[in-house]
């Protein structure tokens, strides 16, 4: 195995230094903040608890501060690195390596061409945070494990249960697949450049008592419009949801009779309202209104994470 590189990763002097070097800059656009706290990165390391030989795929790598100790501690490593500048650097701390694969470009679009990955890790851009997560639920990618950092509002999304005020359509799409444990909170002095906000960890482990891939077809799309007009009650957002899906081809009577079906064979009360409503309750609703509106010639798309 080559030496690791030669950085010290703890100080911003040294990183500052070396960009400076290189004729390197951060760039605010691709959300761009160095972990210099090593304490942080060591604990973040233990929570995703990796074993040796497991393939990790690492967002946004940057000059290599948790890439060096992930090969360190025997995972192959799929580095996603956008900026053009810090691949070359990568390329020369760990090309050398078998167990280091890069990926050039933005993540949003390379991800699905990537070689296969069974764990994730990464201190992901504010920017991207939450739809990436949610872009790999959507289409069914899924790892057994999961270890980021996002502003630490994102991860109060993720972690909400219902009736709590950070509740959301995310907060059940990353529940309805993976069990979601809060991590320490990181204050901006842990970057550099130092954040304005603040950051938290969080680890998301597969789920093993269901299928996260085996939910109804309406799952997903019945969330987003479930969530989207958070006042009106669960039958008024099924009813407009019903509509978007079935055109001209039942009329409003109709599908406020398989609404109100629906919610009566899912157990729901007509009233309720989306954000007292958990991932079995969405689940049975969707699965409760798929054969009549399969019947009617609907289909579903999108993602949870989308405007309604």
């Amino acid at each position: 195995m080559p030496p690791l590189p030669p950085l010290n990763y703890d100080s911003p002097q040294a990183l500052r230094a070396f960009l400076d070097g290189r004729g390197l800059g951060m760039r605010k656009r691709f959300g761009q903040n160095f972990l210099i706290n090593p304490d942080a990165r060591r604990q973040l390391l233990d929570a995703l608890d990796v074993p040796p030989g497991e393939r990790v795929w690492e967002i946004g790598s940057g000059l290599g501060a948790m890439t060096s100790p992930l090969l360190e501690r025997g995972a192959a490593v799929t580095a996603f690195e956008i900026d053009r500048g810090f691949i070359p650097a990568l390329g020369e701390f760990f090309g050398g390596n078998p167990a280091f694969t890069l990926v050039e470009g933005d993540v949003l679009k390379t991800w699905r061409t990537a070689p296969p990955g069974d764990y994730l890790f990464g201190n992901l851009p504010y920017t991207i945070g939450a739809g990436l997560l949610a872009d790999f639920i959507d289409n069914n990618r899924f790892f057994k494990r999961m270890v980021v950092t996002v502003q630490k509002e994102v991860a109060r999304r993720m972690a909400a249960k219902p009736c709590s005020k950070d509740y959301s359509s995310f907060s059940v799409l990353c529940a309805s697949a993976y069990t979601v444990t809060p991590l320490r909170v990181l204050k901006g002095a842990s970057f550099y450049p130092e954040p304005r906000v603040d950051s938290q960890g969080v680890r998301l482990d597969l789920r093993t008592d269901r299928d996260p891939g085996g939910y109804p077809l309406f799952f997903k799309p019945l969330l987003r419009c479930l969530f989207a007009s958070r006042r009106k009650t669960v039958k008024n957002n099924l009813e407009s949801f019903a509509a978007s899906l079935a055109g001209a081809a039942v009329n409003r009577g109709e599908l406020s009779g398989i609404c109100a079906a629906a919610l009566k064979d899912a157990g729901i009360a007509s009233g309720e309202r989306a954000e007292r409503l958990g991932v079995d309750d969405f689940a049975a609703l969707a699965g409760a209104l798929e054969p009549a509106l399969g019947q009617a010639g609907c289909s579903a798309g999108g993602g949870a994470h989308e405007g309604c």
